[in-house]
């Protein structure tokens, strides 16, 4: 009895820690209080007493007395820490700094404050932006052909560039008086989340110019000069841009870029100038091949001591005109039978003055941190808005072809396996897109998330991975075969673009959403970090017992919170609204709080080490990403005005995402640093064992019934994309033979009903007439019915070529219409010819 009353007095000890942070000093004088009054109380045997106070003791005299924990914490493991802190590099630094921290810190620390994030103002679009979508955005889909640009031009054609250039697509992101039209994040993000779902090779085209490269560079970094010149040519498509820099030694680690620009005197139109001379080779660059502009990054060098002492100048961006002399436009690259232009390009000793430099030369060295802060904002919109246009597309197209598709008289979207697919479909396209709205709202707001972005451009194009291969397995046969009919083919095989472009996704999974956000968002990893960098060793030791006592507290709050929480189920958890919809944001405090415990042990454990300890740091990454979702979800569905219809999306969308951090958090915990630890941990988190479940079949099917009929529910998921009911569209005859299929499907059921089966020697029309000419249907019936044949047998049509057609299929077209001019290529001949020359050149200078 003793016992329970000491357990039941440790629960309530520990839940006022959990919501409340409290001092550890008075902590300790309260928890004294209490095991003195317990003990003289006769509540402990001697050997329960013992165990307690020294348990009580040990950690309090430690942490409480400044002298004891300088001794014998701080000082210890400030040696320590300053011993395996593994060095940093520039471009590491910049990284890490680049951007700010925002609600994913609240997620992180353990205890996220709902109030903050019901704050926040999800995005809308200006009546300008509305007006754009509608009208230039609208008629620019229906003009998109994606079989005659991605099979027999390999191009977008002359009218669709003009028509781009004449309505400023390319000048979303630049400033009304520099011609642009000067769009926020969400409008800029909306347009290409149309345009891709209509046509994967559009869609790049557009993002391009308004993603990460000249324009962006230039509005916050470029000189006014700089400004004034380019920004309104860029708005007009009159220069086309592109940004130079992969190169083939150079991939994911940027930083290592082998191109270079050596200070130097140099001529430039007619005068000797102080400027660089460059040498790069680069490849997968989008718009290349047709570039007016490029941007590039090169590292710069000073050997001569033209600018100072300093030889290693650092990673600098440049503007250099196509047409400079020595630059060389390669041949076009062949993205995954992708038509967007992409090719390599490179530059032998060219030379460019320091007025070509973005920002003048006082930004010589400074390019890393000029890419690093704009990646930081700028993966967060266009790359995500292409995952999102495949959740709504594949869940608009899917869901219908799924009920226009019968077999054994039944639609194959009542068929449970095609459900469970559909499921996904929905599930993630609801959650991808949530999740774009939330960052968007910080985007605009003028917060820079690094770590959000992050987790958006990695998640949001593996969900539609996931969402693409599950409307191809539902389309079946349907979709393998490639034609004009087919609108599943060519975003089936261009998935790994997205996912490998801006920071492949292992990469960024596996080292810079969690190693960006370890350090980050933790509130004292970075002050005890900088405390073991300080030369002062008296400094030091101050600085870092100050940061330790905080992370103590810290800690302790957050294991007291988790064990609670998991304890109770999460139910004394808080949350911002009761019933179902309150319960997962209390789920998702516990989450939370579980991760904070299990983030910070791992990094006191591992110190330096965690850095090459990618799986985990992906586990964790996995589990924070799925947080970040879950509470989009959830935002999602409150600034919609929690529509009822929607429960099935918004319920298996944050039972889903708590289910993969709850998976995350239990891989982390198999493969613990110090197994022990781990069990004690996960015994501490979980006490009630792995509670959590995936969406079950009964709300996977109320999901898949959303998708497969018409209604205010899948509209609303699907908003923001390019829908026609006409015929003869590519998708239009889907959504009309939707509508014909579903006015038919009483008149099918009496038949059924009544035992009225077609003989095997007829026909569909013939059968038809045979049962109006017998008085069993009307005239209105028989129409209705042979409407539906009629249009589902368009949307089953695959398309067949003639051999000599199957043949004929040419690769890259010599000319595009973007700029109207030639892809400069050399044939071989002219290029040993030039080389002969060279040889023949240094020969007689010698």
């Amino acid at each position: 009895m003793n016992i329970l009353v000491l357990l039941g007095a440790l629960f309530v000890l520990f839940y006022t820690i959990a919501r409340h942070q409290i001092p550890f000093r008075i902590l300790a004088l309260a928890t004294g209080l209490f095991l003195i009054v317990f003990t003289l109380a006769g509540g402990f045997s001697f050997f329960w007493g013992l165990l307690f106070w020294v348990a009580f003791l040990v950690p309090t005299l430690l942490l409480g007395l400044p002298q004891l924990r300088l001794q014998w914490l701080s000082r210890p493991l400030l040696k320590r820490i300053s011993k395996v802190l593994p060095p940093m590099s520039d471009t590491e630094r910049a990284a890490i700094e680049a951007g700010s921290i925002w609600w994913e810190a609240e997620l992180f620390r353990g205890n996220p404050d709902w109030s903050l994030l019901q704050g926040y103002s999800m995005p809308k679009l200006s009546d300008e932006e509305q007006a754009f979508i509608d009208g230039p955005v609208e008629q620019l889909c229906a003009m998109l052909d994606d079989w005659d640009i991605t099979h027999n031009r390999m191009d977008l054609p002359p009218e669709v560039w003009a028509f781009l250039k004449r309505y400023g697509f390319f000048g979303m992101i630049i400033p009304k008086r520099y011609d642009g039209l000067e769009f926020s994040n969400h409008g800029h993000s909306c347009v290409v989340t149309k345009i891709a779902a209509r046509s994967i090779s559009a869609g790049v085209t557009v993002m391009v110019p308004n993603s990460l490269g000249p324009a962006e560079l230039l509005l916050h970094y470029g000189t006014e000069a700089q400004k004034d010149y380019y920004l309104p040519r860029l708005a007009r498509g009159t220069e086309i841009p592109c940004f130079a820099l992969t190169g083939p030694f150079a991939g994911s680690d940027a930083g290592a870029i082998p191109d270079t620009g050596v200070v130097c005197m140099g001529q430039h139109e007619g005068r000797q100038v102080l400027g660089l001379r460059l040498n790069w080779d680069k490849r997968y660059i989008t718009l290349g091949p047709v570039a007016t502009v490029l941007g590039l990054a090169f590292k710069a060098y000073d050997p001569d001591g033209l600018l100072g002492d300093e030889e290693e100048l650092g990673i600098t961006c440049a503007l250099i005109p196509a047409e400079t002399p020595g630059v060389e436009i390669g041949n076009r690259h062949f993205p995954l039978n992708s038509a967007f232009q992409n090719g390599p390009n490179s530059g032998r000793d060219v030379f460019i003055p320091m007025d070509y430099i973005i920002g003048g030369q006082e930004n010589i060295g400074k390019g890393w941190r000029m890419l690093v802060e704009s990646l930081s904002a700028g993966r967060g919109i266009s790359l995500p808005a292409v995952g999102v246009a495949a959740g709504k597309a594949c869940a608009r197209t899917t869901g219908a072809y799924a009920h226009v598709r019968k077999q054994f008289n039944t639609s194959i979207g009542k068929f449970e396996g095609v459900e469970e697919a559909l499921a996904r479909i929905g599930g993630l396209a609801y959650m991808m897109d949530a999740g774009r709205l939330l960052t968007l709202s910080g985007l605009d707001s003028g917060e820079r998330p690094s770590v959000v972005t992050a987790i958006l451009k990695c998640f949001n194009t593996e969900q539609m991975r996931q969402v693409v291969n599950d409307a191809m397995d539902v389309h079946g046969g349907r979709g393998i075969c490639m034609g004009p009919s087919n609108y599943i083919g060519r975003p089936y095989q261009t998935l790994p673009v997205g996912i490998t472009v801006e920071g492949a996704n292992i990469l960024t999974r596996s080292m810079i959403i969690f190693g960006q956000g370890a350090i980050r968002c933790h509130p004292y990893i970075v002050r005890e970090m900088e405390a073991a960098m300080l030369q002062d060793e008296v400094a030091a030791e101050t600085a870092f017992d100050q940061a330790l006592r905080g992370h103590a507290e810290y800690f302790l709050t957050n294991f007291c919170r988790a064990m609670v929480y998991g304890i109770s189920g999460s139910h004394l958890a808080p949350s911002p609204c009761p019933g179902r919809i309150g319960a997962y944001y209390q789920r998702l405090g516990q989450m939370s709080a579980a991760f904070a415990v299990t983030a910070d042990l791992v990094l006191m454990i591992l110190g330096g080490a965690f850095k090459r300890k990618e799986k985990l740091s992906g586990r964790f990454a996995d589990a924070l990403s799925y947080m970040f979702y879950a509470s989009a979800v959830l935002k999602k569905f409150e600034a919609d005005g929690q529509p009822r219809s929607d429960l099935p999306l918004v319920e298996w969308s944050a039972k889903y995402c708590l289910y993969q951090v709850q998976n995350a958090l239990d891989e982390i915990l198999r493969n613990f640093p110090i197994k022990w630890l781990g069990v004690f941990i996960r015994h501490s988190i979980f006490p009630l064992g792995l509670s959590l479940r995936p969406p079950n079949d009964s709300l996977g099917h109320r999901v898949a019934s959303l998708l497969i009929r018409p209604g205010e529910a899948r509209d609303r998921l699907t908003e923001g994309i390019y829908i026609s009911d006409d015929p003869d569209d590519i998708t239009g005859c889907l959504e009309d033979a939707l509508h014909k299929v579903i006015r038919a499907e009483p008149v099918e059921r009496r038949l059924r009903h009544d035992q009225i089966t077609q003989h095997g020697l007829e026909d569909y029309p013939q059968w038809i007439e045979r049962l109006r000419e017998s008085g069993q249907l009307t005239a209105e019936e028989a129409d209705i019915l042979l409407q539906a044949r009629a249009a589902t047998a368009r949307v089953i049509r695959v398309d067949d070529f003639k051999p000599e057609q199957m043949a004929a299929g040419a690769a890259a077209p010599q000319k595009s219409a973007s700029a109207g001019k030639p892809v400069k290529k050399k044939s071989a001949v002219k290029k040993k010819a030039v080389a002969k020359k060279k040889r023949a050149q240094a020969k007689a200078e010698q």
